[in-house]
């Protein structure tokens, strides 16, 4: 393990409910590094909309003149290579920001241990830098539905998923699974139990 505080990767499928994990081990003292939110907020900088505008119009923002996620996933959906370019043009500026937040809570001694929730975390190499691997599993149909209350069609949740690392794959490189199908009590006890175990480590 490396020194510090433990880092600990969520890995698991669209839908699996990782942000409510990350959110119990928040409550247990990890400090929590939200891709999603690092990336939404970069998303909406100005920088950032200018490119993309540029890019593929000016459709890609909102009349409130933040990013339309939903354009943007629909054209990134449609062609890798779109795709490929969003992601390095905003994956640097959110590694950046996860480093000083990696940093800070590093130098934080209320902070027990800190959490990568990452949806892309195998796929960038996060994986590599984390002393633990939670994966949390939920059947396919609670995570269809949890995306269809998203916005999100079938149809986009399997071509996503195909665009990543196989659930079977991040499950068998996981070191622990916690099952989150519905009942938040019992969810919460699982990740006790692991958060308990991995600072015993």
């Amino acid at each position: 393990m490396k020194p510090g505080k433990p880092i600990i990767g969520l890995t698991g499928g669209i839908g699996s409910g990782k942000s409510a994990v990350a959110g119990l081990l928040r409550n247990l003292g990890a400090g929590v590094i939200d891709a999603d939110r690092l990336n939404h907020e970069e998303l909406d900088s100005p920088e950032v909309l200018r490119q993309l505008r540029e890019w593929w119009g000016m459709g890609v923002a909102g009349p409130d003149g933040h990013a339309d996620r939903a354009a943007i996933r629909r054209i990134v959906g449609a062609d890798a290579s779109q795709r490929k370019r969003l992601e390095d043009l905003v994956h640097p500026r959110i590694d950046r920001r996860r480093r000083e937040l990696a940093d800070r809570y590093q130098a934080d001694p209320s902070v027990r241990a800190i959490v990568l929730d990452a949806p892309l975390l195998h796929e960038v190499g996060l994986a590599e830098e984390c002393d633990y691997l939670i994966f949390v599993d939920a059947d396919q149909v609670v995570r269809s539905d949890r995306v269809r209350k998203r916005g999100w069609t079938p149809e986009d949740l399997e071509r996503f998923e195909k665009s990543q690392l196989s659930l079977d794959t991040k499950r068998d490189r996981a070191d622990y699974r916690v099952v989150n199908n519905s009942d938040i009590a019992d969810l919460r006890r699982q990740v006790e139990d692991v958060f308990s175990r991995i600072l015993a480590d």
